[in-house]
């Protein structure tokens, strides 16, 4: 066991040491890997921002269904059942044509002229379903179920009200945050290569620099892993600077943002709110950062050393 911690810490100690000699070798690595890890760490940040602001706008946004007088209560309640089933429904409500009037009061109370036409007209308001989708970006499996023949002879002419200018909007909306979710995974993915094709190299590199000493290690019986480990160790260091230097990077660019910005939001990504998650998150953003950089710079190396190790024993 002993031998064992001692081999280890041989191991981590080189891995240490080459990274100090390699350090004008390890600055490219680094820096793009630093550039891959704030990536990563601001599409985690703007995804969950993101989703955020969708939520909220989905709290906000309802399907209304106008009914015709005709329709019955008992009616309308049976198509308010049959919506409920429906997956993509969070909540829906019946309202009569008295509490849809009761609500139109409430909503217009600021405007006189308005609350006192529609109390002049005796109610012209319609009973109204109400639905709350869960995902907007599957509010067009409730308009196709409303758009029916036998339902939508019960619904008055503009009903329901997912259509026209609010629907392009709303869409809008929802393929704007899918096409920026894609690209951040895009991105994520190309800068991780390329942060591995680096590292890849920079580790060949040293491996040319040191191919005499590694070959007498080799014919002195070297294990593998004492001549792959410092690699391992050297790349390893790559990740953890990085890793420290995108969340540094992260929380220099909200504390920026925070003292620079008067408005509190910048089109769908709302800033105080990601600053929020940030800082709440702050330790597991730090930890996932590691974890992603060692890794990254430790199957690096692995690679590397075992072209160099297959090579050698050939």
């Amino acid at each position: 066991m002993k031998r064992r911690l001692i081999t280890l810490w041989r191991i981590i100690h080189t891995g240490i040491v080459n990274f100090i000699r390699n350090a004008s070798l390890a600055i490219a690595a680094v820096a793009v890997m630093v550039i891959t890890l704030t990536i990563i760490l601001f599409s985690v940040i703007t995804n969950a921002t993101l989703s955020h602001t969708i939520d909220q706008i989905a709290d906000k946004i309802d399907v209304s269904v106008f009914l015709q007088d005709s329709v019955t209560q008992a009616q309308g309640e049976q198509l308010t059942a049959q919506i409920k089933k429906l997956p993509n429904v969070k909540s829906v409500q019946y309202l009569s044509k008295q509490q849809a009037l009761d609500s139109y009061i409430r909503q217009n109370s600021n405007n006189d002229s308005l609350v006192t036409a529609a109390n002049q007209a005796g109610n012209p308001i319609p009973a109204t379903i109400l639905i709350k989708p869960r995902d907007l970006n599957k509010i067009g499996d409730i308009k196709t179920f409303l758009t029916q023949k036998n339902i939508q002879a019960m619904q008055t002419t503009g009903s329901p009200s997912y259509s026209g200018d609010r629907q392009k909007a709303i869409d809008n909306i929802t393929h704007a945050t899918n096409i920026l979710r894609q690209i951040g995974i895009i991105a994520v993915i190309v800068f991780a290569l390329v942060s591995a094709l680096i590292i890849f190299n920079t580790i060949q590199m040293a491996i040319f620099n040191r191919r005499d000493e590694l070959t007498i290690m080799r014919l002195l019986g070297a294990s593998t892993w004492f001549i792959r480990g410092p690699f391992v160790v050297e790349s390893a260091i790559y990740g953890l600077l990085a890793a420290v230097f995108s969340v540094l990077i992260i929380n220099a660019a909200f504390l920026a943002s925070s003292n620079a910005l008067q408005a509190s939001s910048l089109g769908l990504l709302d800033i105080n709110y990601a600053n929020q998650y940030f800082g709440a998150n702050f330790l597991w953003f730090l930890t996932m950062q590691l974890a992603i950089g060692i890794v990254i710079g430790a199957l690096s190396a692995i690679i590397a050393t075992r072209r160099y190790l297959k090579f050698k024993t050939k």
